[in-house]
């Protein structure tokens, strides 16, 4: 029995140990200045440099973290954090190699491309735009974190706030569109989704604000091209996102890949030390894109010792993949190109970071098991998700309103893209389970109803070309391409389309042919899938296009000839839910567009807030003047505008006011609009407001946009929707770089989208 007792006591006492351990609180350490300073006086130069590299492990198979190649370096603190590893248990292997192997067991940064969610993913970043929702967008970037954090991640490369005017550039798809301040309002959300302004918190994570900068205007619209703009342009066009992500606190900022003044960004002292530091006051880190440093060897600017000195000389902090700091900066501190200050300024960046995380308190602060079976792809998220995806969504065309659909009656479903689950989430969604996200198909039957036939046929595949559609189904995205023959495919489509009162056609872009290296110069749907739609229009049933796309495209033939188009972007692991809870009227489309879609690819780059010329168009029919500024063979405007998007019902506007013609400098005034749902469906509209400058020292855009909210109104209700300017929204970068408003006239526009000429003029005085 003594024995027993013996027994029963030790083992309680080593149950009570282990209990105690598992549940043992996160150390108390010294504040960070005195912390860091400490760590980095006792840190070797190899150590010091080690923090700035940042290697990728490939997905560390769960056991062999200890064995693989990186955990030598890790070992010996020559590496300060790794990317692409997902799931508690591998991150967990790797980071105890780190805070239990190392000499000053110093834990590592673990990042993700987190783009656009993370197991629950949303609609690509543009389609995400289009939903002029702010509380939205955060709440997305919310749930990505959480996701991400419970699976041990702790740093997010997203927002990508780069603006674009050129729908050739395939990473379009990844930001926000062509516009400054919508661009600006988003990346403050994004970063403020990631973040929640408390990095201690376990369920958030560090943002990374990217390409700093200008990497949407390469020139012909070719991944990684030139850009080459005026300081001008960079500053009142394309710096004001960055510059928001920065003043909402972003952690930190990814270097482009482009060169700007003849200068890649990686190597850009300007750009990452005058401009980010010293202008904007960003305190965080600044790490490379992938390679960034080595690519600048063919750039033209040096071999790997020179390239990686200039890129430290430059402002950057952490070294994705290249390893040019990990094998050249000691031999270029001997040298005397670069110095002991700059190393242990770049290294005291990083380490305030993983401080700020609270990784020093506990390294494993998101290797908790339990979050990762309860807080991933969750019934909850994934319903957010659907809602948030159906507000993405932007109806372009809907005569004689063939929209919604009733639910009754047999619907044909037909396209390449209509049972293409491993598709619906878009690019750069990395950690999605391709396997649970909702093809259309699926999603119309769920939502029709039994009292709904839904039949399918694939029709066509994604083009007649097999060699391209295999480069545009990339990672896992394939579309199962169709062995039969293009009469066979047709034949099947309209036998059913045949059959059924409503045809749904499904097609577009796979989630590949935009995103990073995607470049197109044809910006048409493929043509195997325009025969396939004009044949199904010939059938006289009605057609919806319902549109796959990561970029703008030209419709001219498409909105001539079908009665309704959908755009959907790329929707989310939801996808094919929330559009089908569009089609059918469960949801009321509100999306606008946030990218100008042009009538001809050789319009582009085309966006709205253009200068005028000394020679502008004098009609607005779009017919050819010479000696004029316009086209031969193409009108001047877009097919569709910036700011546009249809709803099931209709909006009217009126009595549009201003408070005063005149303001002086430390007034503002009031403009209000009456807006009224003049349809037969409670519905949402984006009320923009856009100022022009009609006289300044400098040309001004004809337009831009300086105000918009959204705003639910029920059927045959009208409300007033009141903004207010100050003379904030009257500033720009003048020719010497000021930030200033000017005194003189400005005419206000208040409209449903940028081509609205509903206007009140007023004079700002001194």
């Amino acid at each position: 029995m003594k024995i027993k007792l013996i027994i029963f006591l030790i083992g309680f006492s080593l149950f009570g140990y282990s209990q105690k351990k598992a549940t043992k609180k996160a150390v108390t350490i010294k504040p960070k200045t005195e912390f860091v300073a400490e760590l980095l006086s006792k840190m070797t130069l190899e150590e010091k440099i080690g923090q700035l590299n940042l290697p990728t492990s490939g997905d560390i198979t769960t056991g062999a973290a200890s064995s693989s190649n990186v955990a030598k370096n890790i070992e010996e603190g020559k590496v300060g954090g790794l990317f692409n590893i997902k799931s508690v248990q591998k991150i967990k292997e790797v980071q105890k190699i780190a805070v239990e192997k190392s000499r000053l067991k110093i834990p590592l940064l673990f990042g993700m491309d987190v783009i656009h969610g993370y197991e629950t993913t949303f609609p690509i970043p543009l389609g995400l735009s289009c939903t002029w929702d702010m509380k939205l967008i955060e709440r997305s970037a919310q749930i990505a974190a959480q996701e991400a954090s419970a699976d041990g991640i702790n740093w997010t490369f997203s927002p990508m706030v780069d603006i674009s005017r050129d729908p050739r550039w395939g990473r379009v798809s990844e930001g926000s569109g062509e516009d400054p301040f919508l661009g600006s309002q988003i990346a403050k959300a994004m970063v403020n989704g990631y973040q929640q302004n408390d990095l201690s918190k376990n369920n958030t994570i560090l943002s990374c604000v990217k390409h700093f900068a200008l990497y949407g205007a390469p020139d012909a619209g070719r991944d990684y091209n030139t850009v080459d703009m005026s300081r001008i342009k960079m500053y009142n066009d394309y710096f004001p996102p960055y510059k928001a992500a920065i003043d909402a606190g972003v952690g930190s900022v990814m270097a482009s890949f482009n060169e700007i003044d003849g200068i890649p960004a990686t190597g850009n002292k300007w750009l990452m030390t005058d401009v980010l530091r010293k202008q904007w006051g960003f305190n965080g880190f600044v790490v490379t894109d992938f390679t960034g440093i080595p690519e600048m060897i063919e750039h033209g600017m040096g071999d790997l010792q020179t390239v990686s000195a200039l890129a430290l000389n430059a402002g950057i902090e952490m070294d994705m993949v290249g390893e040019g700091f990990l094998t050249t900066l000691k031999k270029s501190l001997e040298e005397g190109k670069v110095s002991i200050e700059q190393i242990d300024n770049a290294a005291r960046l990083i380490l305030n970071a993983k401080y700020d995380l609270g990784l020093f308190h506990d390294p494993y602060k998101y290797c908790d098991e339990k979050r990762a079976k309860t807080e991933v792809f969750t019934k909850n998220h994934r319903a957010e998700a659907r809602a948030i995806s159906a507000q993405s969504l932007v109806l372009l065309k809907n005569n004689n309103q063939l929209l919604p659909l009733k639910k009754s009656g047999t619907v044909a479903v037909i396209g390449p893209l209509a049972d293409a689950k491993e598709n619906m989430a878009g690019t750069w969604s990395v950690a999605t389970n391709m396997d649970k996200s909702i093809s259309l198909i699926a999603g119309i039957k769920e939502v029709a109803g039994d009292a709904t036939k839904v039949l399918y046929a694939k029709g066509s595949n994604l083009d007649y070309d097999a060699a391209f559609e295999e480069k545009a189904t990339m990672f896992g995205k394939t579309l199962h391409r169709d062995s039969r023959t293009t009469e066979e495919l047709l034949a099947e489509a309209l036998k059913i389309a045949n059959q059924s009162d409503v045809i749904v056609a499904a097609l577009g872009e796979s989630a590949e042919m935009s995103g990073e290296s995607s470049s197109r110069t044809n910006l048409e749907i493929p043509q195997a899938q325009k025969d396939l739609l004009q044949a199904l229009l010939k059938t006289g049933k009605p057609v919806i296009l319902v549109l796959f796309t990561g970029r703008p495209l030209v419709l001219v033939q498409e909105h001539e000839t079908v009665p309704a188009i959908l755009n959907t972007w790329f929707a989310g692991s939801e996808a094919g839910a929330s559009i089908a809870d569009v089609l059918f009227g469960n949801e009321n489309p509100s999306g606008k567009l946030t990218a100008t879609f042009p009538r001809s690819v050789g319009q582009v780059p085309i966006y709205y807030n253009q200068k005028n010329t000394g020679r502008p168009l004098a009609n607005k029919e779009g017919k050819f003047e010479k000696f004029r500024s316009n086209y031969i063979d193409e009108r001047n405007e877009p097919l569709y505008p910036f700011g546009f998007g249809l709803s099931y019902t209709t909006f009217g506007y009126s009595n549009l006011k201003i408070s005063s013609d005149k303001m002086n400098f430390n007034e503002k005034v009031m403009v209000s609009v009456d807006v009224t749902n003049t349809g037969n469906f409670d519905g949402k509209e984006v009320v923009q407001l856009y100022i022009r400058d009609l006289v300044g020292s400098v040309t001004r855009p004809l337009k831009e946009l300086k105000g918009f909210q959204k705003v639910s109104i029920k059927k045959g209700e009208k409300r007033t929707v009141t903004f207010e300017i100050s003379v904030e929204e009257l500033k720009f970068y003048n020719s010497d770089l000021q930030f200033i408003a000017e005194p003189g006239a400005f005419q206000v526009f208040v409209g449903t989208d940028s081509s609205t000429d509903n206007k009140v003029d007023f004079v700002l005085i001194k």
